[in-house]
């Protein structure tokens, strides 16, 4: 589950046909080409006293009038994977300017991971970083009451656990009628049981049941968008397919898209600029359209 970044945009190798991107094109070359000029970077507050308890904000530019308020702007918070155990918020540029050019604020967390915790240490986090959002998001000219979670992989399973568990929410003063919708990316919401001897760490037996956000559905839940791509080896698309069929099944509203060229890294690696650039030019999964379209149809809950 975690993002190799070197391999970040192999997806695009299938697309076209013949070129590595994998070795070309490592996260750090996608964020050195991302647009610095539509939107403002806040970088480094904190919401917990640890040094991972940070997060980052881009904000759409004012436009033409000088203004940067709508009063119905969503605010994405956005987990990024690594099994549970890595990550860097700073990877995350291109994910930040990709939502952003779109018109919405973005707030990206770092959160603790193995083994500074184990499970669910970092729904801790997750919730409390969700909390700073919903405070803060009036200043960075979004609504408080339209607050969308996305993750990808592993961040995929925070996203939509803090979804479906309303106890995690809850817990950090944040009301769950102020998630406008969630959004998963190449996530594991049922991926028991464990046999890998690291990620058995991660999630201790006594507590395991309860990290599962399939196992939480009841209805009443905020609209749903799953994304798997079919070339994904690291997370069975399965999950995706399990999911949507438990929610729909509970009366939920889920949009379900599968990327029949995407592999797991792709899945949020075609959100980066230079990736989406190439549309014009080679058959590219519309992702970041599917995304901007799903929060339109969503503007209240």
């Amino acid at each position: 589950m975690k993002i190799r970044l070197a391999s970040l945009a192999a997806g695009a190798a299938v697309a076209a046909s013949s070129v590595m991107w994998a070795a070309l094109h490592p996260v750090v070359l996608l964020n050195a080409m991302v647009p610095r000029t539509d939107y403002n970077r806040f970088i480094g507050m904190p919401y917990g006293q640890d040094a991972r308890q940070r997060i980052d904000v881009y904000q759409p530019r004012a436009d033409r009038s000088g203004s940067i308020q709508n009063a119905h702007r969503a605010i994405v918070v956005f987990f990024y994977g690594g099994s549970w155990q890595g990550g860097n918020r700073k990877d995350y540029r291109f994910v930040g300017e990709a939502l952003a050019s779109r018109g919405f604020v973005v707030a990206i967390p770092d959160y603790r991971v193995y083994p500074q915790v184990v499970f669910p240490g970092f729904m801790h986090d997750a919730a409390e970083a969700v909390r700073w959002a919903s405070d803060h998001a009036a200043m960075y000219g979004a609504d408080p009451a339209r607050i969308f979670l996305m993750g990808h992989s592993a961040g995929a399973q925070i996203a939509l656990l803090l979804a479906t568990d309303r106890s995690w929410l809850a817990q950090a003063g944040v009301s769950p009628r102020a998630l406008a919708g969630a959004i998963g990316l190449a996530g594991p919401y049922d991926f028991l049981p464990l046999t890998d001897p690291t990620l058995m760490r991660v999630f201790p037996l006594t507590v395991r049941a309860a990290s599962q956000p399939i196992s939480f559905i009841e209805g009443g839940e905020p609209p749903v968008f799953l994304a798997a791509g079919l070339r994904d080896t690291s997370v069975d698309p399965a999950n995706t397919a399990r999911m949507a069929r438990k929610l729909r099944e509970q009366g939920d509203l889920v949009e379900v898209h599968e990327y029949a060229t995407l592999s797991h890294e792709m899945t949020i690696g075609m959100l980066a600029a230079p990736l989406r650039a190439l549309a014009p030019v080679i058959p590219i999964a519309p992702i970041l359209d599917d995304i901007t379209a799903f929060i339109h149809r969503h503007p209240f809950r």
